[in-house]
């Protein structure tokens, strides 16, 4: 059946690149000729689709692992749009890297579009076709082998994530749409400005050419590359989440709907994966004069980016900002560990890239059963809005009796009911994810990067980073039990919580994702090391880019002798 199954792919590809687009492309398409009236089709339509890319996306997964001729590179699959020979033509590339981020985004897009389908779609109109574009444009930034068509796709991306970011309309998304649309439009505009002098000083827009011409440069013209390079960083920043660029994300992510929250929870990974992709692949080790170019700007933006977001989620109450946090919290780690430079902390970074992904996509679904279950089914409650603890009376004084039911009667020694254990288990598991605590994944992700860091030598930095990355935890677990305490402990009990299955779903798919991480992690720590093995060797990348030669049509094969 395997050797089948491998047969098939071969067969397939590398067509089978261009699916995880085309899938999502289709889906909007077809479902902007249904009128609204036909919510349920497009639901399920949808929630097909989900599965469909999914499918799909492991389906590169498993191809790109396949074994290789003792490169170390795997399988790289590259598709030549039109049948244009790289760099001359539109390339979409399917590598370990870009391939394990179609498939985390396929997992966290089947999770919410399950979700959606349970009230959040008839919020607004036009939700599922939005959904089907941000993944289009998702999946298009992690294959694009193009730096214009990378910028082609954040915009079809950022397009649909506007109207996504105000379904549901109200006040409080109008005002983080417009900040969100506004930081946004401002990094494309940089980002064109930054590709633009790229192009004019290399002569190509194709990520891999460009890396082989970016050594080559004459010395009068490194210095409008490096310029142009900060210009771009600037961009892929503000999308990343980078301090000081990221005072619209809190807002912008707690704003949302769950499933949409959930779904952004992946943007600020797109970012990093660009910084990572372009840094690796322009300014590698063996690039020359512009070797390692702007390291210690983006180890000094990440290690920021990370005590704020620690600052923010201990001085926060409210769940939707925890979880909001928690993506800054990721993003800083994340971008902190690209900027240390070292391939063996890259593993553990993409690994933790991973897990903090799907834990903070579950929380924010999570988020909104809590709520509705303790705010009499509303997913915001006035004391959100207040800014007031609602176990704390006016003068900030605990409330009396509060571990007391309605009946006056102590709730020690009582059944926990099936809801609320659930509940509180994927809080427990979600709080371990996030603070980086055993058994789980997020402890297996943080302890890999740390290993890597202590194999070579550590300089003052990395002692920097290391202590970020355990104060971060414990603030986050300080906040996180807080939060438990609050909504599981102090208020009176009332109502059983209502867990629709199409809720309950997403979050137990995205927490068993997580438990999957943890249980065959040695064979995704094979995978993440050899994808960091080969960003730190691009010419494995450039060859496979630039050795992909076109299919020969008719004309061609009657003029091959």
């Amino acid at each position: 059946m395997v050797p089948l199954l491998d047969r098939l792919l071969d067969f397939a590809m590398p067509h089978l690149v261009a699916a995880p687009i085309l899938v999502p492309m289709l889906t909007a398409a077809l479902m902007l000729l249904l009128q609204e009236r036909h919510r349920r089709i497009k639901s399920a339509l949808s929630v097909v689709s989900g599965l469909v890319g999914l499918v799909v996306a492991l389906a590169l997964l498993r191809w790109v692992n396949a074994p290789d001729t003792g490169t170390g590179a795997g399988s790289i699959g590259v598709y030549l749009a039109g049948n244009w020979q790289a760099p001359f033509g539109i390339v979409l590339v399917a590598d370990r890297l870009s391939a394990m981020m179609v498939a985390l985004t396929g997992v966290v897009a089947f999770a919410a579009s399950i979700y959606s389908t349970s009230r959040w779609d008839r919020a607004g109109v036009h939700f599922h076709p939005l959904l089907q574009l941000q993944l289009m444009g998702l999946n298009g930034a992690f294959l694009t082998g193009d730096l214009f068509n990378l910028f082609v796709f954040f915009e079809v991306m950022l397009a649909s994530s506007y109207g996504l970011l105000l379904h549901g309309s109200g006040r409080r998304r109008v005002s983080a749409g417009l900040h969100y649309i506004a930081i946004n439009l401002a990094a494309s505009s940089l980002f064109l400005i930054g590709a633009a002098v790229l192009y004019g000083v290399t002569g190509t827009l194709n990520l891999a050419d460009m890396g082989l011409r970016i050594a080559q440069l004459a010395p009068e013209d490194r210095g409008l590359v490096h310029a142009a390079a900060a210009i771009l960083a600037t961009a892929f920043f503000a999308k990343a989440g980078a301090w000081p660029l990221n005072f619209w994300l809190v807002p912008g992510y707690s704003s949302a709907v769950p499933p949409v929250s959930a779904v952004f929870a992946l943007l600020t990974k797109l970012g990093v994966y660009v910084v990572l992709r372009t840094w690796a692949t322009l300014f590698p080790q063996d690039g020359g004069a512009s070797a390692q170019f702007g390291q210690t700007v983006l180890l000094g933006l990440g290690m920021a980016t990370l005590g704020v977001a620690a600052l923010g989620i201990v001085g926060t109450q409210k769940l939707a900002q925890l979880a909001s946090y928690s993506v800054l919290i990721s993003a800083g780690t994340l971008l902190a560990a690209v900027g240390l430079g070292q391939p063996a902390v890259w593993s553990g970074a993409l690994y933790y890239l991973l897990s903090s992904s799907l834990a903070a996509a579950a929380f924010f679904l999570l988020i909104d059963i809590i709520e509705r279950w303790r705010n009499a089914g509303m997913s915001i409650a006035p004391h959100e809005l207040a800014g007031r603890a609602p176990f704390l009376s006016e003068d900030l004084k605990a409330l009396e009796d509060v571990n007391l039911d309605d009946d006056q009667q102590a709730l020690f020694g009582r059944a926990i009911p099936a809801g609320v254990a659930f509940l509180g288990l994927s809080f427990v598991g979600c709080t371990l994810l996030i603070a980086g605590l055993p058994p789980l994944s997020g402890f297996v992700g943080k302890v890999a990067m740390l290993s890597g860091l202590f194999e070579g030598t550590l300089d003052r930095s990395g002692w920097l980073f290391v202590a970020l990355v355990l104060v971060s935890g414990f603030l986050s677990l300080v906040a996180l039990c807080r939060a438990g305490i609050r909504y599981f402990w102090t208020q009176p009990h009332g109502a059983l919580p209502a867990l629709p299955a199409l809720e309950v779903l997403p979050v137990a798919i995205l927490l068993t994702a997580c438990l999957a991480l943890t249980v065959v992690a040695e064979p995704v720590m094979q995978h993440v090391r050899a994808t960091a093995n080969a960003l730190a060797h691009p010419s494995l990348y450039r060859d496979a880019v630039m050795g992909a030669r076109q299919i020969p049509g008719p004309t061609l094969k009657e003029a091959t002798p």
